[in-house]
């Protein structure tokens, strides 16, 4: 990518987090398994989990009922997070709402 025109051109916030899943944080409570503000809460119903490319808090998704990677967002300001499922490397920007 960099390219003109594409998502780092778009959203400076993806391209200064990069592309190596090398570089991202682990988990800040040391599992990536599990949504932490769920476990918190006794609950164990999410779809899918997010992991913060800042602090590597990690969260439900949008399609789970708490929503805990949105909330962290809104909650403390940390843009871009990236898919935690197994298999899947791709990274979102809820500043400029992109996917890189």
């Amino acid at each position: 990518r960099g390219e003109s025109g594409g998502v780092e051109a778009r959203c400076p916030e993806l391209a200064e987090i990069g592309v190596d899943p090398a570089a991202d944080p682990g988990p800040s409570r040391g599992d990536i398994s599990v949504c932490e503000d769920c476990m918190q809460l006794g609950e164990q119903h999410w779809a899918h989990l997010r992991i913060c490319l800042e602090c590597g808090h990690v969260g439900c998704c949008d399609s789970s009922p708490r929503k805990h990677a949105t909330a962290h967002f809104h909650d403390v300001g940390h843009p871009v997070m990236r898919s935690a499922e197994p298999g899947e490397v791709w990274r979102w920007c809820y500043i400029h709402e992109v996917m890189g």
